[in-house]
């Protein structure tokens, strides 16, 4: 039997407003069990106010003037309240938005879908109940992640979609839309492992500094652990953390390059491989050996989303493009194998995302060689880094292994460089083969579909 659809409405409404009234009761004993604050009504309260909705609604659906007069009552019978409330010092407005929001329940149910006024009532519901939760979040954030957020969405949201996409820089051979593309990217990824880091694990252990560190920058991780390092007795979670740290160095440039060029990608995903799963045993042997140790949890931290920084990134990028076109113009290969081994000692993000979006007279071989070796070189100012900021009796074993991941980069980039092309398509295929096989077991791989 189908129900009347005016009927099936006003029953809808009837039930959330009375729901709403019990949820409000609920919240009254346990928020304000032993507070003489008084409520505005009970649960029949808020049935009858939904239903009144509903009514004055069906009134004059057209132009809602008999609605927008019961609004307007309601309001000041609530001022009445309201102004008790203020002569005992109370000035929350929660129960006339929850009673307004209950009002409007009956033209909702009338105009939309089921789904409008129960997803209303589950708001409604969590909003009340997650009371503590809230609180606890906002006084535990720092005001100044709003400037944040708002500087993020400034990036996105305002910067990008009126920069042209139509015409390229002379010179550099790329639009000023897809530059600032690559600095959102880039923000995007930092700022998301920024916030990971800082709100879902606030009590991180040195592991977690590490691990989540790493996504938006390696190098500060490291710094920053190395020092603690220092500080600390010896503890091989330290280490744990400054590999780890690396290892999804190799991570994030991998989704970069996937991001940017999925050619690239392809090229650099066995040796990226690699040298992640190298990583990862390495990080668990000392991570280990680190949990019988007390895991202190680290509270630096350092917003990586500034707009000067985001500014500086894209003149770096449009800079490190320049000048790659020039060396690879003029030097060819062996020049873009030594600029990356220089510009490893630096930030790399820029040179190597000048590599992924750029268009040069070398082979897509050779600029994912030029890759791994910045990669690698990186790896080596790391090493440095921890050991210059920590101690040789403390960071020495993070050294030797940030060395070892350096130079063993290094080395597989000189290499990658030097393979015929048809040897590194045959690598490609036979990584594709691996993958198909996984996909026959059943088991997820990426796509493939490279050719030599």
């Amino acid at each position: 039997m189908n129900l009347n659809a005016d009927l099936a409405n006003f029953m809808l409404t009837a039930v959330l407003s009375f729901l709403t009234g019990l949820e409000l009761k609920a919240y009254k004993i346990k928020f304000h069990e032993n507070s003489s604050e008084s409520f505005f009504g009970t649960a029949r309260t808020y049935t009858f106010t939904g239903i009144l909705g509903f009514v004055l609604y069906k009134i004059d659906p057209v132009n809602v003037v008999v609605y927008a007069i019961g609004f307007i009552s309601i309001t000041a019978l609530y001022l009445l309240f309201f102004r008790q409330l203020l002569d005992k010092g109370k000035h929350s407005i929660v129960l006339y938005l929850v009673l307004m929001l209950v009002y409007s329940l009956g033209p909702l149910s009338i105009l939309y879908s089921l789904w409008v006024p129960s997803l209303l009532f589950v708001s409604i519901l969590f909003v009340l109940n997650a009371k503590s939760r809230l609180l606890d979040f906002a006084s535990g954030i720092n005001t100044y992640e709003f400037e944040t957020l708002g500087k993020m969405i400034l990036l996105s949201a305002v910067i990008l979609p009126l920069l042209p996409d139509d015409s390229k820089i002379p010179y550099v051979g790329i639009s000023f839309y897809k530059i600032w593309l690559t600095v959102v990217v880039i923000s995007g990824i930092s700022y998301a492992g920024y916030l990971v880091q800082k709100y879902l694990f606030p009590s991180r252990g040195l592991f977690l500094t590490g691990l989540i560190g790493g996504t938006y920058s390696s190098t500060a991780s490291t710094v920053v652990l190395a020092k603690k390092a220092r500080m600390a007795p010896g503890n091989p979670m330290i280490t744990a953390a400054i590999i780890s740290a690396t290892g999804m160095m190799y991570i994030r440039l991998l989704v970069i390059a996937f991001v940017f060029n999925p050619q690239i990608a392809k090229i650099v995903l066995a040796p990226f491989l690699f040298f992640i799963l190298l990583s990862a045993l390495a990080t668990f042997y000392y991570y280990r050996a680190g949990t019988k140790i007390s895991n202190e949890p680290v509270t630096e931290d350092s917003n990586p989303l500034e707009l000067g920084t985001a500014f500086v990134f894209a003149g770096l990028f449009v800079l490190m493009m320049m000048v790659t076109h020039v060396v690879v113009l003029n030097y060819g290969a062996g020049g873009l194998k030594l600029l990356s081994l220089i510009v490893g000692f630096t930030d790399i993000d820029p040179f190597i995302l000048s590599l992924l979006t750029g268009h040069y007279v070398i082979g897509s071989q050779q600029v994912a060689a030029a890759i791994i070796i910045a990669a690698g070189s990186n790896n080596v100012l790391k090493a440095l880094y921890a050991l210059w900021f920590g101690s040789r009796e403390r960071t020495l074993a993070s050294f030797v292994w940030l060395a070892l991941l350096g130079g063993l980069t290094i080395a597989c980039g000189a290499l990658m460089a030097a393979w015929p092309a048809s040897v590194a398509c045959s690598l490609q295929q036979g990584i594709g083969q691996a993958f198909q096989g996984l996909l026959a077991l059943g088991l997820p791989g990426p796509e493939t579909g490279v050719q030599g």
